[in-house]
Order: structure tokens, then C-alpha cells, then sequence
């Protein structure tokens, strides 16, 4: 599908703001300043589209031009490896997992691993990195609470963005990729960090974690993840960037925190292949 389409899309789905199937924004499921960054989102998307409009030819899903993020505030991540190529792209959205000890106030929450839905972001990658850069920011103000995760599971609001596959942990060090759905099979991953890096300092925090009356959790931070080797990796996938984080870090101490909770968070995922 032609990015313009997809920006196209997203602009239509204003109209559909509020209708009962999708959450709506409002101060219970919004963190502070989601209005400014839905309308900033919207304005980028609205000059897009008048942009493509006075163009010769309409933008194309060429994942060649996709700038890969860097942010001069941390060091970079090592590149990805010689020989490999860009195959997909999408935005992730769902909860970083983490237990702890109760009876012990100064206790460090423990991660145990994430749960998110992923959704195609390829053409947007392509053609309008700057859109792409705010995605995280945008979606991440609107509360997985019980009566939004249906509409989470079938579309990214308020984008238009389809889904592209499912992100969960197989163990506590094996995070595992599967986009093959219906609309397309790009492939399963079950993969490794290799290599970390902190958020930049200039990240926007999270938002209210599943009511928990926490806000402003910091980025978790971002990775590069490598097959497993022998794991069962399909369509040539051999690496992972989860990158531009949103939200999902733990608080400092497990002190009023119940055994197992979670926060949410947003993130870009960049997934490459054997050429």
C-alpha cells in the first residue's frame, strides 16, 4: 500500500474518534499534554498528505529509504550486520512485565518480560520518518485498559496502522517475534539482547501505569536483538532494534507495588533479514 494511503487512512480516522468500539481521549485514559502531541500528530499528517498531493508520484513502500534513528544524546547501538537488510518496520504497543518481592519494601522490581501487539509501519518508515517518530508519543497517552484492548488487537489508535505480528517472551531471556498474520508472513524471531543502550534523557515519560496511580515512567531502554541460534527463526529474520522508547520502566523500589504488575509503553521495532 502507497504511504499516502495509509496517511490518507489515518486522517479518516478523525471521524471515527467517538465511536464505542475504540477508546476515546479523555482525561481518564489521556496523560497530560496527549492533546498537544494528537494534534501535532495530525497537523504532520495533514501537511503530508498536501505534500503527496502536489508531488508527480505518489510515495512507495521503498524500505531502502528508511533512516534508521540515532540520537546524539547516547552512543549508538552497533549497526546492524554486514550482509543484512531492512524488512520491516512497525510501532509496538503493550506492557513491560515485572514482579516483586512484598515483603521487602527496598526490593528492586524484577523484569519478566513484555506483551505487545505490533502494527505495520513499513511505508511510513519510507517515506515520512518524521511521522514515524512520533508514533510512540502518540499512542502510547491511550490506557490498555479492559474495555481498549479489543480495539488495540485489530488496529493502532488513533493511526490506522494494521497488525503485523505479536511480541511476547518464551522465557525470561528468549524474547520471541511473530509477524506472520493473515494479511502477510514476514516471519517468527526468537531472539536475544545483545546489546543495550538508555533511553536519551530527552524522552518523553509514560503515562498513568493501568491505573496504578504512577506516572511518568521513564523509557525503557533501547536494544539490539540477535536470533537464537538453532531457535527456529523464519523468512531470513536475523535481528532486532527496539527503538524512540516510550514509558515502561518500574519504579525504583518494589514499596506499595503488588507481586506482579505492569507498565505500559510504546516503542519503534526494525526487524532485518538475510539478503
Amino acid at each position: 500500500m502507497h504511504a499516502s494511503s495509509l496517511l490518507l487512512a489515518s486522517v479518516a480516522a478523525v471521524a471515527v474518534m467517538a465511536s464505542p468500539t475504540y477508546p476515546e481521549l479523555t482525561t481518564e485514559n489521556a496523560m497530560p499534554g496527549a492533546l498537544d502531541t494528537v494534534s501535532s500528530y495530525f497537523n504532520l499528517l495533514a501537511e503530508k498528505v498536501q505534500q503527496t498531493r502536489q508531488s508527480a508520484a505518489a510515495p512507495v513502500c521503498d524500505l531502502s529509504k528508511a533512516v534508521f534513528p540515532a540520537n546524539s544524546a547516547t552512543p549508538a547501538l552497533p549497526p546492524p550486520s554486514a550482509g543484512l537488510v531492512l524488512k520491516h518496520v512497525a510501532i509496538g504497543r503493550g506492557t513491560q512485565n515485572y514482579t516483586c518481592d512484598t515483603t521487602n519494601a527496598t526490593a528492586v522490581p524484577v523484569a519478566v518480560g513484555a506483551l505487545a501487539t505490533l502494527f505495520n509501519a513499513s511505508c511510513i518508515a519510507a517515506a515520512y520518518p518524521d511521522v514515524l517518530d512520533i508514533l510512540p508519543r502518540v499512542v502510547l497517552p491511550f490506557n490498555l485498559t479492559d474495555n481498549e484492548i479489543t480495539a488495540f488487537a485489530t488496529r493502532l489508535y488513533p493511526t490506522n496502522l494494521a497488525v503485523s505480528g505479536h511480541h511476547f517472551f518464551e522465557t525470561a531471556t528468549t524474547a520471541f517475534f511473530n509477524l506472520d498474520t493473515p494479511s502477510g508472513q514476514i516471519g517468527q524471531i526468537p531472539c536475544a539482547k545483545n546489546n543495550t543502550q538508555s533511553a536519551p534523557s530527552n524522552t518523553v515519560v509514560g503515562s498513568d501505569s493501568d491505573n496504578r496511580g504512577q506516572q511518568g515512567e521513564a523509557a525503557v531502554a533501547w536494544l539490539k536483538l540477535l536470533a537464537k541460534t538453532g531457535a527456529g527463526a523464519t523468512g531470513g529474520l536475523q535481528e532486532v532494534y527496539r527503538l524512540q522508547t516510550v514509558g515502561g520502566s518500574p519504579p525504583a523500589t518494589c514499596a506499595g507495588q503488588p507481586a506482579a504488575f505492569t507498565v505500559q509503553y510504546a516503542a519503534q521495532y526494525w526487524f532485518y533479514e538475510s539478503s
